[in-house]
């Protein structure tokens, strides 16, 4: 098993407004290390926008993001969205790119890229276009993407909103393993059953704010706020 730094993450009043409309709304939020945090919420909630701005790809509007941990370099991070982008090019050559855009030389890069393929089941389709993948395999290939650059905090958003029941048991059984293996995994899920099979703990957002996070088991028997005990129930209004 990989050990990793153990970094504290820590928002605080975290505000992001796109288009006009305010996403996150002083947002509060504290990530312990050595934890699968499953972000839970009705659609419009702020969850991908959350996943976004925790891993510098959204500036926030207000507030600021801290890593605290044992140096003061921010840990390395990876993010598997809900659609992976796939280059016009094979399996193995996607995860290859990725770690020479990363800066990894030969022959690590091909090395690294061969294990990552490895790791996730997908040697065999490894020369194979990486568009032409279903998109249980895509999704596999965008996992073993972002291992291959030996993440300490790996975020997921929906990764998988669009798969048969196969697949998804196929993907849940990768990130439990990459989790493991001693990365941070921060994502975030409609599906209650499978926050229930990954999470160590539930955050909860409602209109732009996390009005709880609490062990998984626990969030589940009684969950704190009364937006989250409307959710469960299934009647809080999407928006």
């Amino acid at each position: 098993m990989a050990e990793h730094a153990p970094f504290v993450l820590e928002a605080r009043g975290l505000g992001v407004v796109l288009g006009g409309v305010r996403a996150l709304d002083g947002l509060d939020l504290v990530l312990e290390p050595g934890l699968r945090s499953v972000v839970l919420g009705p659609n419009g909630a702020g969850k991908s926008v959350l996943l976004r701005a925790l891993h510098g790809l959204l500036r926030p509007s207000s507030g600021s993001i801290h890593w605290r941990g044992p140096s003061t370099r921010p840990p390395r991070q990876a993010m598997v969205f809900q659609r992976p982008v796939m280059l016009r090019r094979s399996g193995l050559a996607n995860v290859r790119y990725a770690l020479a855009v990363n800066g990894v030389p030969e022959p690590e890069r091909s090395r690294r890229a061969e294990q990552a393929l490895e790791r996730m089941g997908l040697t065999a389709i490894g020369e194979r276009p990486a568009r032409a993948l279903s998109g249980g395999e895509q999704q596999r290939l965008a996992l073993a993407r972002a291992w291959s650059l030996r993440p300490e905090v790996l975020f997921l958003d929906e990764p998988t909103a669009s798969l048969d029941p196969g697949a998804t048991a196929e993907i849940e059984r990768a990130i439990a393993a990459i989790a493991a293996e001693g990365t941070r995994i921060v994502m975030t899920t409609h599906n209650l059953g499978q926050a229930r099979r990954l999470a160590d703990e539930i955050v909860f957002l409602h209109a732009g704010r996390a009005t709880e996070r609490t062990p998984a088991d626990r969030f589940f028997e009684h969950a704190a706020s009364p937006e989250a005990r409307l959710f469960l129930q299934g009647e809080l209004p999407w928006k």
